[in-house]
């Protein structure tokens, strides 16, 4: 969603005191650092620039700012109970046959052991089958290639509930229909 004019929800969102803009970002992101440099970027002319303030932090992320991150994110297959954000974005896994849960369990648990963090993808749109194959392709690569990999999958993850941000959804506390990756 790109405008060139403000978005009632951007506008609400702009308008926030920073302790309830805080907690909206954290719904968003679990990131401390992230929130606080789009705190500081507030006010935002238009959606794009959010995205784009959105993107410039995630590229300044350290190391542990990505792993406080991805401790909000639960296994893919796992979502939180209670949380339909979680359980929205990982509806891929809903159909799944017992075997693929069985096998995105195992194949979690071994990519959190290699790399010592969650396997983070942006799973909206994706099928369970998609998600299992990404684990699969990525659990071989080097730690340093898959920090970054994560980082850029955590920027598309942000995005879509910023986008769901900007249209109310996380300011209302109304569901958020989220866009498709």
């Amino acid at each position: 969603m790109t405008s060139r004019t403000t978005s009632d929800g951007l506008a609400r969102f702009n308008a926030l005191e920073e302790r309830a803009a805080l907690a909206a970002l954290h719904e968003v992101c679990a990131s401390r650092a992230w929130a606080e440099r789009l705190l500081a970027a507030r006010p935002c002319a238009t959606d794009a620039d959010l995205y784009a303030a959105s993107d410039a932090a995630m590229a300044e992320l350290t190391a542990a700012d990505l792993a406080e991150a991805m401790a909000g994110h639960p296994p893919i297959g796992r979502p939180k109970p209670g949380d339909p954000t979680s359980s929205r974005e990982q509806r891929g896994m809903a159909g799944a046959s017992e075997e693929l849960r069985h096998e995105m369990l195992e194949l979690n648990l071994a990519y959190q052991e290699k790399f010592g963090h969650v396997f983070l993808v942006c799973a909206t749109g994706r099928t369970g089958e998609q998600m299992r194959d990404a684990v699969k392709e990525r659990i071989g690569n080097p730690a340093e290639r898959e920090r970054e990999i994560v980082r850029a999958e955590l920027g598309k993850i942000n995005r879509i509930r910023l986008g769901g941000l900007v249209r109310g959804g996380l300011l209302q506390g109304d569901p958020v229909q989220e866009e498709e990756a």
